[in-house]
């Protein structure tokens, strides 16, 4: 078997993995609800089908085992509980400690798997007990249950054998459902010259005798569902019927396939429309998507360079050939930035299992809620927005959420709330963590930053200069060190992680009440819209979507503020930094100036440069591991002319030059 359909096989139970997660947690808020059940039972279904149909056999059978016990809480015989939910969320973790080891990752102990099984069938004997509640979700109305015919036409697509299907199996599935009988269709085999081994060309037709209902059939075909040709049907049996065809008799059914407009179907694939179900989407490597947008960064690169000869050469023709150009990379660029933006919803839904734990664990009611799931996000930002988060929702959980003893002396629900929630805000998008527990003690905070030696004992800092202490690296106001929390180390990761992602974060605390932590991450990492000044001879790039307004500057206004780093806009000063003087850049100021106006996280400041050249589609480069500890600069960018630009990073050189001034 070849290496692309293992692979497509791990990318598809990865994401039927964290459906199941998910669904088996919204299961237990609503353990009635038979959708849901249905969902759990058709991921471990086509989870256990396709690893099968792909090879691999340890993760089949212990995913049937599993399978069996929810086909059990499908038809009603067993109850859903906190116990089945939490071991079957055990069960799913082995799963996918199974499917890693498949691809190189750590061996798996086959005890792990027989423990959770053995737990399952006590679960199992101790439904069956009196004074077992049942649980309400049939599979099917009982109407659509009992004993019946189906004729079941199924024809893969030509491709199935490459992709790693194997109809066969298929076929001895519907053979575990009762008796029945199977007619091939070789209306699309070629002749013997013609015939690739690799493609498939058969249909059947089978004609079933089951006592179940349409969707137990359709489960056995879920894997391959949009890759075929398939019809699923009851069939009228007369009363002195025939005796139902034995498994090893196959059916006389063949006769009549042409007067049937599902066989009519079947002999022109080709002039068949596709199935409804069929997906319009494909699936691309990440890999391949990095590299288109690569690409496109140095396209418009180039396409910079064309401009600036352009302009120089004075030929009308050149110009607008440039300017043809320079349009076309724009619509080519946000449609390669597009591929790469995601929802955040995905991620969002892996805390619900954390929150979960962690509750339990701690003796805590906690309950997550969501909000702005559908706000997107480039896929780099959010693969890197994992860590931060986990620690920031662990940090709420523990030292955040009060016990429910304590919550209710407080005249509070005893359950806690965390709610995640994210929003556009310009080129950034915000991602709040919002709990309502006891809030942050500043305190403590500040008694420990003193016994630190942090902070000077007699110190006047407000609350948010207060609260940020809680990112320095060690820092942590927990009395003793568990295995949650205590060691300093999760908040000052938090801190890291969103400046490597050139954001901020920001907390606002009311004892009693909450907390709430802020993050501002750009929407991108790869291309943004930029603001190109220049300051002797060394260009900038300031981000455009933090820049307010332009303003010029005179010789005489510097003049007139004696000495003062500021400018009167519309009657408001505002405190500027002078890239010249922060950079140690020689030379001296021309007599005009100009003094870009930008939101940062300390308010509105301003940066005097020399020139404004304009704007400037930038693509980030990184500067390195040796200008890592560089806060100010966010990365580099190549000009036109082969120069280099450096990124800013507008809140850290307001907050350079204030610790220098």
């Amino acid at each position: 078997m070849s290496e692309n359909p293992r692979n497509t096989y791990r990318e598809e139970a990865s994401e039927l993995l964290s459906n199941l997660e998910e669904s088996l947690l919204e299961l237990e808020a609503a353990p009635g609800d038979p959708e849901i059940v249905g969902s759990v039972f058709r991921c471990m279904h086509t989870i256990k089908g396709s690893g099968a149909m792909f090879g691999f056999d340890r993760i089949a059978s212990f995913t049937h085992d599993v399978e069996t016990v929810f086909d059990r809480v499908r038809s009603g015989t067993l109850p859903v509980t906190r116990d089945l939910i939490t071991l079957t969320l055990e069960a799913r973790d082995h799963i996918r400690n199974l499917l890693d080891a498949e691809f190189g990752g750590p061996p798996v102990d086959g005890a792990r798997g027989e423990s959770l099984l053995f737990r399952y069938r006590a679960l199992s004997a101790s439904a069956a007990t009196p004074g077992a509640q049942p649980s309400e979700a049939p599979s099917e109305p009982a109407a659509s249950v009992g004993p019946r015919r189906w004729r079941i036409v199924f024809r893969p697509d030509a491709q199935a054998f490459l992709n790693g299907a194997r109809p066969t199996l298929l076929l001895d599935e519907l053979r575990a459902l009762g008796a029945c009988g199977v007619t091939a269709h070789l209306d699309a085999l070629p002749n013997l010259e013609e015939l690739d081994p690799e493609l498939s060309y058969l249909g059947w037709t089978i004609l079933l005798d089951a006592d179940c209902g349409r969707d137990a059939i359709h489960d056995v075909f879920i894997f391959v569902e949009g890759a075929c040709q398939l019809s699923i049907e009851p069939e009228e049996v007369d009363p002195p019927a025939e005796a139902p065809p034995s498994r090893r008799q196959p059916a006389p059914a063949a006769e009549t396939l042409p007067d049937s407009p599902v066989a009519a179907n079947l002999e022109a694939p080709d002039n068949r429309p596709r199935a409804e179900s069929a997906v319009a989407s494909i699936r691309v490597g990440a890999d391949k998507l990095d590299s288109l947008v690569n690409g496109v960064g140095e396209l418009v690169t180039a396409q910079a360079r064309l401009t600036r000869i352009a302009n120089a050469s004075g030929d009308p023709e050149l110009e607008f050939v440039a300017e043809e150009m320079e349009r076309l990379i724009d619509r080519l660029r946000a449609d390669a930035m597009g591929l790469r933006m995601l929802p955040i919803g995905a991620t969002f839904s892996r805390f619900r299992r954390l929150v979960r734990d962690l509750s339990r664990e701690l003796g805590k009611e906690v309950d997550l809620a969501t909000d702005g799931e559908e706000t997107e996000l480039d896929k780099n930002v959010i693969e890197q927005l994992n860590d931060p988060l986990v620690h920031i929702i662990r940090n709420s959980v523990d030292h955040g959420i009060e016990r429910p003893a304590a919550r209710l002396e407080n005249g509070k629900s005893s359950r806690g709330v965390i709610r995640l929630s994210a929003m556009h805000s310009g080129a950034h998008v915000l991602i709040r963590i919002a709990d309502d527990g006891a809030g942050l003690d500043r305190d403590a905070i500040l008694r420990k930053a003193v016994e630190r030696s942090l902070v000077a004992p007699d110190v006047e800092m407000p609350d948010a200069e207060v609260y940020k202490l809680i990112f320095r690296p060690g820092f942590s106001t927990a009395p003793a060190v568990t295995e949650v929390s205590g060691r300093g180390v999760g908040l000052d990761v938090v801190a890291r992680g969103v400046a490597s992602l050139r954001g901020s974060v920001d907390v606002r605390s009311r004892r009693g009440e909450g907390t709430v932590f802020t993050l501002k991450l750009p929407l991108t990492l790869a291309i943004i819209d930029g603001l190109l000044v220049c300051v002797g001879q060394q260009y900038f790039v300031i981000p455009v979507a933090d820049v307010l307004e332009c303003v010029e500057l005179t010789q005489n206004d510097i003049r007139a503020m004696h000495g003062r780093n500021a400018v009167v806009v519309r009657g408001e000063m505002v405190s500027y930094v002078p890239l010249r003087t922060l950079f140690g850049i020689g030379g001296a100021p021309p007599p005009i100036s100009q003094v870009i106006l930008a939101e940062t996280d300390r308010g509105k400041f301003g940066f005097l440069v020399d020139r404004v050249i304009g704007d400037h589609q930038t693509v980030i480069k990184s500067l390195g591991p040796v200008y890592r500890g560089v806060e100010s600069v966010s990365g580099a960018t190549i000009l036109g002319d082969g120069s280099v630009a450096l990124i800013l990073d507008p809140g850290k050189v307001v907050q350079e030059a204030l610790l220098c001034a």
